[in-house]
């Protein structure tokens, strides 16, 4: 378990467009860039193992910067190595934070200073949703998955938690990396399953051409 004491000021960030990491949830990825394989070992030294995901911008902010405000850093807690030398690795997520300024130094990948004030929900327990229709919510998942022409154990997302499974489909979904910023930055649980509705929504109705693709 983290306390707001125990994270550090400057983390290693690992910019992929479309990743999505939340708290209190698993991201495996597939490590194969020298910079990147060096920043997992360097991570490895550390007492945190903090990793900082986010979404690089598609065009640089007018003050110069390429990464979006807000990520969300995930302790490295599966490591293996492949025979070629590549990384596969899991990060569980600990809390969103928000660059304070991207850091220039020595190492091949990007460090920032990073404020984590603002997050404290993310350290705490997990968020449940009191609005949460579960039929109705099912009822709409299992129409945008026909749609996407996507698969799942429709049994376990009918027992999954609220929280896992508002969070696993945000992360899992097919959705354009600023539609995953959205969800990311959503400030509580409500929050983020009324963005992921309305994400779902908007597909079926074709990205905005008011024809519902599925009934």
């Amino acid at each position: 378990m983290f306390s707001a004491a125990d994270l550090p000021p400057t983390i290693p960030v690992f910019p992929l467009p479309g990743a999505l990491l939340l708290p209190r949830s698993r991201l495996p990825l597939h490590i194969f860039e020298p910079r990147y394989l060096q920043m997992v070992e360097d991570t490895l030294k550390t007492p945190h193992r903090l990793i900082g995901m986010v979404q690089p911008r598609d065009k640089a902010s007018k003050t110069g910067k390429t990464l979006q405000a807000i990520g969300c850093a995930g302790r490295l807690t599966q490591f293996s190595e492949t025979e070629d030398g590549r990384y596969m690795i899991t990060l569980s997520g600990i809390s969103r934070y928000r660059i304070q300024e991207e850091l220039q130094g020595f190492a091949p990948y990007v460090k920032a200073e990073v404020s984590w004030e603002g997050f404290g929900r993310d350290l705490g327990r997990v968020e449940t949703d009191a609005a949460f229709d579960r039929g109705a919510f099912l009822d709409l998942l299992e129409r945008y998955f026909e749609a996407q022409a996507l698969s799942t154990d429709w049994d376990s997302l009918k027992e999954a938690e609220e929280e896992m499974l508002i969070d696993s489909l945000s992360m899992l979904c097919p959705f354009e990396p600023e539609e995953k910023q959205a969800l990311l930055e959503a400030p509580d649980l409500r929050t983020r399953r009324e963005t992921l509705q309305t994400l779902m929504e908007f597909a079926l109705r074709g990205g905005g051409d008011g024809e519902e693709v599925v009934q």
